[in-house]
């Protein structure tokens, strides 16, 4: 069938089942280069860098050559690992979810230059399927269905942006609507398995540190690499 391509950041899937022993490759195509480690059957692109210069920031990430390299790779479907901060009491830092819908209000990438074309965003309902049965098979719980809310970065929100957020969307992140509409523009299928990481600004008393979001995501990698290793078996 060809490689899934799968496209992650904060969780740290390297080492683990299907992503050891990856071969690094760096393409350049128009849009600029993209670092992809592979092997016969994943086309795994780390949205951030590998350490130790792992510090691509979220505003800074070159989505038009990342799903270009996936292209030209031929995978079949693209699956997002994207790390978030939760918006509703309900849904606890350790779970998972795969949202159906998204929200990018500010500027968005696109990999057209001189033409106007328009798509009408959507996220892939069959990926979005097999993700769930997958964590089905896995004996993982995961909700489905959900709005995300991308904001720019590199910065975390206020208190005031995540109460005005939560009337609207269930998750906020940084990288899941750019990377569906690029999908999208190349007629890539794609959708997106989110680690809940933290509670927004806000909404945990304890307050918030990106070391917080970082343990959070590491603990959440295990499931996600399983989940991951279903999709590709079934």
């Amino acid at each position: 069938m060809g490689r899934l391509g799968i496209i992650s950041g904060t969780v740290l899937l390297q080492g683990k089942g299907i992503f050891a022993n990856l071969i690094e490759r760096t393409m350049e195509n128009a849009f600029g280069k993209a670092l992809v480690l592979l092997s016969d059957r994943v086309a795994f692109i780390p949205r951030h860098g590998m350490p130790p210069h792992d510090d691509i920031p979220p505003h800074l990430i070159n989505h038009p050559a990342n799903f270009q390299a996936l292209k030209e790779l031929e995978v079949f479907e693209v699956i997002g690992i994207n790390s978030t901060g939760s918006l509703k009491s309900h849904l606890k830092p350790g779970m998972l979810v795969v949202p159906d819908d998204y929200m990018l209000l500010t500027a968005t990438p696109t990999v057209y230059r001189n033409e106007l074309i328009h798509i009408t965003p959507s996220l892939s309902s069959e990926v979005r399927q097999r993700l769930t049965k997958a964590a089905v098979g896995c004996g993982i719980d995961v909700v489905t269905g959900g709005v995300y809310w991308q904001t720019t970065g590199p910065r975390l929100e206020t208190r005031a942006e995540i109460r005005m957020m939560s009337q609207f969307a269930d998750l906020v992140g940084m990288t899941m609507g750019s990377e569906a509409v690029i999908a999208q523009e190349l007629d890539l299928p794609y959708a997106s398995l989110c680690t809940i990481d933290n509670f927004a600004h806000g909404l945990d008393a304890k307050g918030l540190t990106m070391e917080q979001i970082r343990q959070n995501a590491r603990l959440n990698a295990d499931a996600v690499a399983n989940i991951l290793a279903r999709c590709i078996e079934t």
